[in-house]
């Protein structure tokens, strides 16, 4: 569902817990990239950081129980809590993304649009993109039938790539190895450069996490981070005002 800023909600949703670190980065970022003089210019935030939700990729590929009933409960926690939208940052959460919509009277900020949008607010507008992401998001198209219909020509690492790279990488987030993680995020998105990519999506929320801001200008090629990114679409939403003057 597409929002508009003349809607203005004013409490924000997040669906967290997928992993547990990504809710609560996704939150924290909320707070850094707000431009605001006191607390009370801040945005209220009601998270909801749920780490029993059954895999999502998991599920995606056909091997586990769905996650979508506790997400469901997840999303009817936030509603009661008189949220104005939701945000969910997890990307392979989105492929469930029109059936949870259906169950939430708040509407639902998509992962993938501000992927999109922050692409472009770096000024890549066309070309080829690149995507890392779980086994699921990337074997079911997530990002791919977006970025097409953005303009752009998306990439995909190998099936080696995304289990011998993304998949440590993101395991070891999970664990809280965060150091552990960015040789072999940093292999991967080296990969994707090498294949021509004007700029690489880390669309997994535990992926900026293994690649910190502060070693992203080690990288030939523009990164676009999937929890910055949900968090500059619900800023824009909810602060419309504060638009151009993220940190």
């Amino acid at each position: 569902m597409m929002l508009t800023t003349s809607e203005a909600p004013r409490r924000l949703g997040v669906l967290g817990g997928m992993g547990p670190l990504a809710g609560a980065a996704f939150a924290l970022r909320i707070v850094q990239l707000t431009p605001a003089s006191a607390d009370q210019d801040h945005i209220p935030v009601l998270l909801c950081n749920d780490p029993a939700i059954p895999d999502r990729s998991t599920a995606g590929m056909g091997g586990g129980p769905s996650p979508l009933p506790a997400m469901i409960r997840g999303l009817k926690t936030l509603v009661a809590g008189q949220v104005d939208c939701i945000a969910i940052p997890c990307n392979t959460a989105h492929l469930w993304f029109d059936e949870l919509q259906a169950e939430s009277s708040a509407p639902l900020l998509h992962i993938v649009e501000s992927v999109i949008q922050d692409l472009r607010r770096q000024g890549v507008t066309r070309g080829k993109v690149g995507i890392l992401g779980t086994p699921a998001t990337i074997a079911m198209g997530l990002y791919q039938r977006h970025l097409r219909l953005a303009g752009y020509e998306p990439i995909e690492p190998s099936h080696d790539d995304v289990h011998r790279l993304c998949v440590p990488a993101i395991a070891a987030v999970k664990r809280n190895e965060v150091e552990r993680a960015f040789a072999p995020a940093r292999e991967s998105i080296q990969h994707l450069s090498n294949q021509g990519a004007n700029a690489v999506v880390l669309g997994c929320t535990e992926l900026p996490l293994a690649v910190p801001a502060c070693r992203r200008a080690e990288f030939d090629v523009p990164l676009t981070d999937s929890i910055d990114a949900l968090a500059r679409a619900a800023i824009q939403l909810l602060r419309p005002a504060s638009q151009g003057r993220y940190r």
